[in-house]
């Protein structure tokens, strides 16, 4: 048989394995990604689970929500797969607006939803976390797993830690999550103390999406990012 490794390297690695590719990888990612979201000066993150069917009424509501955003002009950001995310990109798609999905690699190929306008695709999490939670003017979280805790745990931290800017986080399905945040404020703040009962204040329970509308219209716009990520872009293509 054939040996095409080379001579006295017995233990030969694909390159694409070594650390050092990873870090360029993992800076081609975010410089990709700064200069796609830059372009969207004014936008609301929307998560949920990728298991929400056609029919549910958190699909609908999603769906709904995002209608009620292209008519505000404001850019729907998803995760771009299926389920909640596909509903509110269906939404923004079907009223005109713009529907954009941040899609991730998968073992098990994620496809990006039919409603998105405009996508990127990323091979790390954490980068792709980063663009859906650092550029918007409000994050919705529609009833999801664990990935929907996991974005709505790392933008609670981030506020309450002072490391952005009071934001709008706003849960979408009181049936979902009223007995999740109970026990959040009953035991890890009332009994333990382990959070303060400030940080209960940094999110807001609704159910309907027009309630979560009354408070995005309210939200600050964040030119501060916007303009420094543009800033960023145009540095990056010189």
């Amino acid at each position: 048989m054939f040996n095409n490794k080379p001579k006295g390297h017995n233990d030969f690695k694909d390159f694409r394995s070594s650390m050092s590719w990873r870090m360029f990888r993992v800076m081609s990612e975010f410089a990709m990604g700064w200069e796609f979201v830059a372009d969207f000066q004014k936008s609301v993150s929307v998560f949920g689970s990728t298991r929400t069917a056609e029919g549910d009424p958190w699909y609908e509501e999603a769906r709904k929500l995002g209608r009620l955003l292209a008519k505000e002009g404001i850019t729907v950001v998803t995760g771009g797969g299926p389920g909640a995310m596909a509903a509110a990109n269906r939404g923004a798609y079907e009223s005109g607006g713009e529907s954009v999905g941040l899609n991730i690699e998968l073992p098990q190929e994620q496809r990006v939803n039919g409603y998105v306008k405009k996508s990127r695709e990323f091979h790390y999490f954490f980068t792709r976390k980063l663009m859906l939670t650092y550029s918007a003017e409000a994050y919705v979280y529609l009833p999801g797993g664990f990935g929907t805790l996991d974005e709505f745990f790392e933008i609670i931290t981030l506020i309450q830690t002072k490391e952005i800017e009071p934001i709008p986080v706003i849960l979408l399905g009181e049936s979902h999550w009223r007995p999740f945040i109970s026990w959040m404020e009953e035991v890890l703040c009332d009994k333990l103390g382990y959070i303060d009962p400030s940080d209960t204040k940094i999110y807001t329970i609704v159910n309907t999406a027009e309630e979560a509308m009354k408070i995005i219209k309210k939200a600050k716009i964040r030119d501060e990012f916007y303009d420094k990520a543009h800033h960023y872009a145009q540095e990056n293509n010189r």
